[in-house]
């Protein structure tokens, strides 16, 4: 088992990806079986808008932030004092036979979203939490479609969606309103904003950076986490054929439960990471149960 670590912003999970592709060329020239010869650059290269100007974006996104959320987001993290270790569940699926249209729909970020949301919802039910609105980062990737990207530096900027838990019973309806509210964002420049917000992080030390959040140093984070970084696209690794590949983050304590999507070949993989005290198994393969029967999916053979 090869398994690659990164840490944010240093280097995104596309970098990652890039890194091992990285090494995969080394590999192929030393067995005297390079491709082309050309290789992409290992580090991004630097924003060429003056520090002033990257500077106001930076604040800009700072404020964007605190303003985010007048009440205090909710996890189940939240209140947690003496969390556990780092736990993970993973499956592997295929789609039942299904559409073009359903296959484009349930591919959409915004779809898996509010699909999560709403197993969500019935956690935060069983739970007698607060209907305020959950605070979700989504990443969006920077990168030209098409274009690997460097491995070093980070291609990634975040929007935050907001939504109730409420509002996540009719899942086609709010995945809707996450899209108008992401094309929103995009519009506004939130995004960039935020991607030169994150150059900045870097320079500070990890104990500062809660204060940059929305709930500030004592507060909660963020109410969960999603993410889908799509295709894993390697065959073969130093000589080896590779039968799948997952993407499994660590969760924070708060919010103590996060759930991500990618596929190889013709598998979609699922990874719930949680926070042993944050949730529980069952509480876990509740959320499993949901998302996979929202995705249309069958376990793979």
């Amino acid at each position: 088992m090869l398994v690659l670590t990164w840490f944010h912003p240093f280097m995104d999970p596309r970098g990652a990806q890039s890194l091992l592709r990285h090494l995969l060329d080394l590999d192929e020239e030393d067995l005297g079986r390079s491709r082309n010869g050309v290789r992409a650059s290992a580090a991004m290269a630097r924003d060429p808008r003056p520090l002033r100007e990257r500077a106001r974006l930076g604040r800009r996104s700072l404020e964007y932030m605190r303003g985010l959320t007048p009440v205090p987001p909710v996890s189940p993290g939240t209140g947690l004092t003496t969390p556990g270790r780092a736990r993970f569940w993973q499956g592997s699926f295929a789609k039942r036979d299904s559409s073009r249209a359903d296959e484009r729909r349930t591919r959409d970020i915004c779809w898996r979203l509010a699909l999560v949301g709403n197993a969500m919802s019935r956690l935060w039910e069983k739970r007698g939490l607060p209907d305020v609105p959950y605070l979700v980062p989504v990443s969006v990737d920077l990168r030209p479609k098409g274009d690997t990207g460097a491995a070093i530096g980070n291609r990634l900027a975040f929007h935050f969606a907001r939504f109730k838990p409420s509002e996540a019973d009719d899942v086609p309806a709010l995945t809707k309103s996450l899209r108008a509210q992401m094309t929103e964002a995009l519009r506004a420049g939130e995004v960039d904003a935020n991607a030169v917000a994150m150059e900045f992080l870097r320079y500070r030390p990890l104990w500062m950076m809660p204060r940059s959040l929305p709930g500030g140093p004592g507060g909660g984070t963020f109410s969960f986490n999603c993410a889908d970084i799509r295709d894993f696209p390697l065959g073969a690794v130093f000589g080896r054929r590779v039968l799948n590949a997952y993407h499994a983050p660590a969760i924070l304590p708060q919010p103590g439960i996060g759930v991500f999507f990618n596929r190889y070949a013709r598998r979609d993989n699922l990874v719930i990471s949680w926070v042993e005290g944050a949730v529980s198994e069952d509480e876990v393969a509740s959320v499993a149960d949901v998302v996979v029967e929202g995705m249309g999916w069958t376990a793979a053979p």
